[in-house]
């Protein structure tokens, strides 16, 4: 039995007065935070969050390259999602796609130097961005606490077997792309 089937069978367990408003202020936190670098990505690279993520993949790869599937893993992206997405940015001339010369049954992306060099242009307002919200916001000591919750609850998720279909991660993940791209149009 699945802890989802286990939890089915029981009496639910609801949050107390605490933890809702922690639960609430933690949801309230990753909308707003994912939208604002969202919105300052589109402003300043005009480029969506998960766009500028999978440049920066390919940037820190040898040679810019990486197989098609180990980037959708990356960037926890279906590869029928992620083809879409680097079919965007190939249209822009920012990636590029050719058979893998090891293994003609892979593609690769690769960074294009266009690529490269919007994402080496975008990365200063991005990180400044992502310091203004959350870095500089912590003190020390709270922010080595996040990541250490954050990467428990990481483990929790990846481990859960709903999200290893992955179903609901990516639908998120296309809502605000198809989100941006009506924006950008």
């Amino acid at each position: 039995m699945t802890p989802t089937q286990a939890a089915e069978s029981e009496s639910p367990r609801w949050l107390d007065d605490e933890q809702q408003v922690a639960w609430r202020a933690f949801n309230s936190m990753m909308i707003k935070l994912r939208w604002a670098l969202e919105c300052q990505l589109q402003r300043d690279a005009g480029l969506s969050f998960i766009e500028y993520h999978a440049l920066a993949m390919l940037s820190e790869q040898p040679d810019h390259t990486i197989r098609m599937s180990e980037l959708a893993q990356l960037t926890n992206a279906s590869l029928s999602r992620l083809s879409h997405l680097v079919k965007r940015l190939e249209q822009r001339e920012l990636v590029r796609r050719e058979p893998d010369p090891a293994d003609g049954r892979f593609t690769n992306a690769i960074l294009t130097p266009t690529g490269l060099c919007l994402l080496v242009a975008s990365a200063p307002a991005h990180v400044a961005k992502a310091r203004d919200l959350v870095i500089d916001t912590l003190s020390p000591a709270e922010l080595r606490q996040l990541g250490m919750a954050s990467e428990r609850i990481l483990e929790r998720i990846e481990s859960d077997t709903d999200f290893s279909a992955g179903s609901g991660a990516d639908l998120a993940l296309v809502a605000m792309d198809l989100a941006l791209v009506a924006v950008r149009t």
